[in-house]
C-alpha cells in the first residue's frame, strides 16, 4: 500500500491512458490534457484500456515516482466520462489501490440520528 501524505490530492485522469507511456509520456499528459503541474506534489492516476492496469506519477519532493499496479482478477472500477479529471479522496484511493468499489462511497454517518 502506498501511504499518502496527508495534504496530498489525488486526480484521476478520466478515459483510457496509453500505458506504454512512462515518466516523460504521463508528465507530459498531466501537463497539456489535465493542465496541472506534475511536480505540484499531487498524485495522478491512469487506467489503460483493459482495466487491469493502473500507473499512479506523483513527484515526492525528491522527483517523479511512478507506480503501477494490475489486478490478478476484476477490472479497476472507473468513472465512464471519456474525457477530463476527477479528484479523489484518500479512502477512495486505497478503495481503488485494493480493487474495491470506490465510486459510490457514502458516510455511513449522514441520516444518523441522536438517541
Amino acid at each position: 500500500m502506498i501511504a499518502v501524505p496527508p495534504n496530498t490530492k489525488i486526480w484521476i485522469a478520466l478515459g483510457r491512458t496509453d500505458m506504454r507511456r512512462g515518466f516523460n509520456g504521463l508528465s507530459l499528459m498531466v501537463q497539456e490534457q489535465m493542465r496541472m503541474d506534475p511536480w505540484s506534489g499531487h498524485g495522478f492516476v491512469f487506467r489503460g484500456r483493459r482495466g487491469d492496469y493502473i500507473k499512479i506519477l506523483w513527484a515526492d519532493g525528491h522527483g517523479l515516482c511512478l507506480f503501477s499496479k494490475r489486478l490478478e482478477e476484476g477490472l479497476f472500477a472507473w468513472p465512464s466520462l471519456k474525457d477530463g479529471t476527477a479528484p479523489m479522496t484518500s479512502a477512495q484511493f486505497a478503495m481503488l489501490l485494493d480493487g474495491l468499489e470506490w465510486r459510490t462511497v457514502r458516510d455511513a454517518r449522514r441520516g444518523r440520528r441522536a438517541g
